[in-house]
């Protein structure tokens, strides 16, 4: 590692990596299966997160682990609970989340991340979008003092990296700068992060070029990471779908790690119909021998916000202060009206772009009704509200005023991504849009029981084992003998999302019982307050200890 890693950064690294391996080698994983156990969940419908038939029978749980699984296993047990009728898997791990908020929060309450538990969800990526620290072992050690309900795996992102060097400058870095983002890339594998997360849509991401992008994932690369990314354009705002798809299969190539595409959609009237297309690409790549696969929530809305979705890439340039001073000169001004027409277009008008940020009075309405009351232009209603938005971050708040749902997918389009083979089941869980609270429920009404787009199996499967295995989650994902026993029992009749777009942050219900790491989180349907979450570190690379010596 570069010297800018000091010793004690290392030796904190190595310290809760160490804890985590105790964890790994405890001792109820070789413990005699003929003893008591804790728990006996009983006569359930087992999907054990492969693609093997499920099966009726009893899983046994001793301290974190499974260690027994089968129909009728003859035990003691502390607890026998009947799950005859219910469905019992792996709890269900979501690759794609902001859960930040929650799991960082000054309320205890708030760290168990009930959004998450209700769905049945034991296991949550943070740091996607580019968003990731790269100081993860300070960040993991906070987790773990302040206790947290779902295991977290952390990623190091291109955002805080690019940040914390270049600002939010439009430019290219030095070869020096360059070097100092590499150094913090490699910092954070080296702390355990399970990859690069890029959100190259996102400002000042945006400004880096492909070459930098990848001179940068090199650094997870020879660490064993994955390159998850928000794509530079799900529509056509710049280099277009397609266009995106290709670039960011490149750079896992270029850089030689797989690749991982968050939150894949075709965004917009203008690549309505394009998901064949893609697909075909991600079918190319896989056949030239990439690891390439993809996460999506089941949703027609997206969420973002009104910056990222109205406003031109290059109006962003500098943050804050700089775009408030472009719209104070005239000619700017019009100039950035003038694209901001364009991207409404795009993205279905006005009527299409729900207000959804908490506390504010324009939440629950379209931006053509904001602009309606207001009397003003769409354009200029947008605008006011992200100028109050900047306002509000000035004085050290964290705003959150410009979020909306954008109604912007074809239903065909989202059918067709979930029956891939390389799917998996994300929420992009963010406040304000219901996905947080209801993706999982959501897709399993809407496209298992109700539309029959996918099976139950292929659901289990997208939500539990597949994901494990893309992200090389340490016996997660699976009901197997020796697996930590995050496991999930659930009613097959009333697992529903209660969550609309409307009521976004209602919990959803239908969980019986959820383990994580063997404790209860969820019992009866209902939380029980335990905070048994983990951060879930990948192990030291190689080319780690080495340098740390």
């Amino acid at each position: 590692m570069p010297t800018s890693f000091s010793a004690k950064v290392a030796r904190r690294s190595i310290a809760l990596l160490s804890s985590a391996a105790l964890i790994l080698c405890g001792s109820s994983a070789g413990a005699n299966p003929n003893d008591s156990v804790d728990v006996i969940i009983h006569g359930g419908t087992i999907h054990d997160g492969g693609e093997g038939a499920p099966f009726v029978g009893d899983v046994a749980i001793r301290e974190d682990r499974i260690v027994a699984i089968g129909p009728d296993i003859p035990r003691k047990a502390k607890r026998i609970i009947d799950a005859k009728g219910m469905i019992v898997t792996p709890g269900l791990i979501d690759p794609h989340t902001h859960a930040d908020a929650f799991l960082r929060s000054s309320v205890r309450g708030e760290r168990l991340n009930a959004p998450w538990l209700y769905q049945g969800v034991s296991t949550v990526m943070i740091g996607v979008d580019g968003a990731g620290t790269p100081d993860v072992a300070a960040d993991a050690e906070r987790l773990v003092r302040s206790g947290i309900g779902t295991n977290v795996v952390p990623f190091v992102g291109f955002g805080p990296v690019r940040q914390r060097v270049l600002g939010q400058d439009a430019r290219a870095p030095t070869d020096a700068e360059l070097g100092a983002m590499k150094a913090l890339v490699a910092k954070g594998m080296c702390e355990g992060a399970t990859g690069f997360s890029t959100g190259l849509f996102y400002a000042p991401q945006s400004f880096a070029t492909k070459a930098e992008v990848v001179a940068v994932a090199r650094e997870a690369a020879v660490r064993g990471g994955l390159y998850d990314t928000h794509q530079r354009d799900e529509s056509s705002y710049s280099i277009g779908l397609l266009g995106s798809v290709e670039e960011a299969i490149a750079i896992g190539r270029q850089a030689n790690m797989p690749v991982h595409f968050a939150h894949l959609k075709a965004l917009g009237v203008d690549v309505h119909g394009q998901a064949a297309a893609v697909i075909s690409a991600i079918e190319k790549a896989r056949a030239a021998g990439i690891e390439v696969t993809a996460d999506q929530y089941p949703w027609l809305a997206s969420g973002s916000n009104l910056d990222a979705a109205l406003l031109p890439r290059w109006a962003l340039d500098g943050g804050g202060a700089a775009l408030l001073k472009r719209l104070d000169d005239p000619a700017t001004l019009a100039r950035i009206r003038d694209e901001m027409q364009e991207n409404l277009r795009r993205r279905g008008g006005a009527e299409a772009l729900l207000l959804i940020g908490q506390g504010y009075p324009w939440v629950g309405k379209t931006l053509e009704e904001v602009a309606a009351e207001w009397k003003l232009d769409s354009r200029d209603a947008a605008l006011r509200i992200i100028r109050q938005n900047i306002a509000v971050k000035q004085r050290g708040d964290n705003g959150g005023g410009t979020a909306v749902a954008s109604f912007n997918m074809a239903q065909a389009d989202v059918d067709l991504f979930m029956q891939q083979p390389w799917m998996v089941t994300s929420s992009d869980g963010s406040a304000g849009h219901p996905r947080m609270f209801a993706s999982f429920p959501e897709k399993y009404v809407r496209y298992v029981r109700e539309r029959r787009v996918i099976s139950l199996t292929t659901f289990i499967r997208q939500s539990t084992g597949r994901t494990a295995d893309i992200y090389k989650l340490d016996r997660r994902g699976y009901l197997r003998p020796g697996h930590y026993a995050d496991v999930l029992v659930f009613d097959p009749n009333t697992y529903a999302p209660q969550a609309d777009y409307i009521r976004p942050r209602e919990l959803s219900v239908g969980v019986r019982q959820l383990f994580v790491n063997g404790q209860l989180a969820i019992d009866g349907g209902r939380a029980t307050g335990v905070a048994a979450g983990r951060p879930l570190l990948r192990p030291l690379p190689a080319n780690c200890a080495q340098k740390m010596q």
